[in-house]
């Protein structure tokens, strides 16, 4: 068959990048979004990638990167290419809080995820103590760091699935949204 004739896919992918400290429980997350199923996970040494379908013609790539301190120096080399950044945070745990947002600043000051999309996930609100989405929003400063996109905090629960469509759902939109707003950018500069 010449490859004059094979259709193009009318699929259109997205790459979603998941950072957030060791623990914060995003490997569950992702487990829970594709299967439904919480698994006991180890902690991730290097990345996970998972497909998932967002409705119609609509793929998202989920790109898991390990939390441990050593990996985080390796998190900028995953930001080319992103069309939406998932934060997940450990809401129960205050102690590491304020690393995570640490961490959070570091990754929204690189060039190459200028305006991309955030939705940052406040997990384990099963847990006493922990942080509602109100909380999180200002202990991250997310309206001074995000002013430049569009943005979301996400309250849920990896182990009970709640909030988790609602979460799926805001990073499909958003990404979706970026892409397109891409595309244009690049067909006004070939014009």
């Amino acid at each position: 068959m010449g490859l004059h004739n094979a259709k193009p896919s009318s699929v259109k992918r997205a790459n979603i990048l998941m950072l957030g400290l060791d623990s914060a429980g995003k490997s569950t997350l992702l487990y829970k979004f594709r299967y439904k199923d919480a698994f006991l996970t180890m902690p991730t040494i290097g990345f996970n990638v998972d497909m998932i379908e967002a409705g119609k013609n609509f793929t998202l790539t989920f790109w898991d990167v390990g939390g441990q301190k050593k990996m985080r120096e390796l998190w900028s080399n995953f930001l080319e290419d992103t069309d939406g950044l998932l934060y997940v945070v450990d809401s129960s745990d205050k102690r590491r809080l304020e690393e995570s947002r640490r961490e959070f600043e570091l990754i929204l000051k690189h060039d190459s995820i200028k305006n991309v999309p955030v939705v940052v996930l406040a997990n384990k609100q099963d847990l006493p103590g922990a942080l509602n989405a109100e909380e999180i929003t200002r202990r991250f400063k997310m309206k001074k760091y995000c002013s430049d996109r569009n943005w979301y905090v996400q309250p849920c629960c990896a182990i009970t699935g709640e909030g988790l469509a609602e979460a799926f759902q805001r990073v499909a939109t958003f990404a979706r949204q970026y892409s397109k707003s891409k595309e244009t950018f690049t067909t006004l500069r070939e014009l």
